[in-house]
């Protein structure tokens, strides 16, 4: 088996490159870490590096063949998640789940300018029971039945799941 010690990026094809920088600077919090020529941007949190690259053609949202389901951007505590949830309502971003309580943690999903899924959560390495004594965990009040990820929540709103349908 390798032995990985960490994702050294993530890279998009966006079809404003400018638009996607202000998105994922600005409100998100990444850096600019460099420019390779015009058509490039390498952008860091910590360790992490999210590469934009215009798109050599570029699509609109319902057409796109989507193959990244989505990607998760950590934060330290649940409070961040909600804090990070009202500053990106407040700057006109769409959420597309409102900040939840999930099984190690809490987490919301939007959509960057190019409509790709970005979720941002937190992780307290706590793992909640799933049983009735915790009200909050995902499989509460329907036993027998598998709880749905956060995604798969997400994708029961129509107005989601009719936008992911659109893509395929």
């Amino acid at each position: 088996m390798i032995k990985l010690t960490g994702i050294n990026q993530i890279t998009l094809r966006v079809n404003d490159l400018r638009v996607s920088e202000e998105f994922y600077m600005n409100l998100v919090g990444f850096k600019l870490h460099h420019r390779l020529g015009i058509n490039m941007t390498y952008l860091q949190a910590d360790e992490d590096l999210l590469v934009l690259v215009r798109a050599e053609t570029p699509s609109p949202h319902d057409a796109r063949d989507i193959r990244v389901d989505h990607f998760g951007l950590r934060l330290e505590t649940d409070a961040e998640v909600d804090e990070a949830a009202l500053f990106l309502k407040d700057n006109g971003v769409h959420l597309l789940t409102q900040p939840a309580n999930r099984r190690d943690g809490r987490a919301f999903f939007v959509m960057d300018p190019d409509g790709n899924m970005v979720e941002i959560y937190s992780s307290t390495g706590a793992v909640l029971p799933t049983d009735d004594t915790n009200p909050d965990a995902p499989s509460s009040k329907r036993r027998g039945r598998k709880a749905k990820s956060t995604v798969e929540q997400a994708e029961d709103r129509p107005s989601l799941a009719r936008r992911r349908r659109s893509r395929k």
